[in-house]
């Protein structure tokens, strides 16, 4: 099969763009909206979880406590490294709380940087994950099945909005070396605080 010279030149140009975003610090990615965000992580902790007491939440309660309630610490990238099975908890905002089932989740290298990636269920997460902040500070885009896979923008605007709203920006850190959680504070949509736990 021949390739045509525009789709390698287009190819080449994404893979450029990846290891550019990978080697720099995600301060100088990040949007200052997002960079807001990141800071204002212990207050929307607070806030979803006293949003998440209220009655009407769906799904498995208990998984809050398991996700949120342990002690975390920074993880290095050999920690993280592999496969996963993951889910998201939402917390506050149009409901108190939601809890989703199982899905799969990878942590690898990509363009000279550590990438994760929900990799199954409708709603898909992808991006980067940079050292800093107690943690690793994820700068990435959610997306849905059926659509091409979101990248972080870091424009912080979108279509008039005061944010894009598929721009994601989170904390990951280590309850143990099979259990880990990345943090979201306020999504630009639905909730207040958004966890994906992760396990294997």
């Amino acid at each position: 099969m021949r390739v045509s010279p525009s789709k390698i030149v287009l190819a080449g140009a994404l893979l450029a763009l990846s290891a550019t975003a990978a080697s720099a610090g995600w301060q100088d990615q990040a949007s200052d909206f997002d960079k807001h965000r990141l800071a204002s992580l212990g207050e929307a902790k607070q806030k979803a979880l006293g949003e998440a007491k209220g009655s009407g939440g769906t799904g498995d309660a208990s998984a809050i406590d398991s996700a949120l309630g342990p002690a975390s610490h920074a993880p290095s990238a050999g920690e993280v490294t592999g496969s996963w099975r993951c889910r998201t908890i939402k917390l506050g905002g149009i409901t108190p709380y939601v809890v989703y089932g199982w899905f799969n989740c990878r942590i690898a290298m990509r363009g000279g940087g550590l990438w994760l990636e929900k990799t199954s269920g409708s709603q898909r997460t992808a991006g980067f994950l940079y050292p800093g902040e107690g943690g690793l500070v994820y700068l990435g885009a959610s997306s849905v099945t059926g659509e091409p896979q979101h990248v972080y923008s870091g424009n912080g605007a979108s279509a008039g909005a005061a944010a894009t709203p598929d721009d994601q920006i989170g904390l990951l850190t280590a309850i143990s070396s099979n259990h880990l959680r990345l943090e979201m504070p306020y999504p630009v949509q639905e909730s207040t605080y958004d966890v994906l736990e992760l396990k294997r």
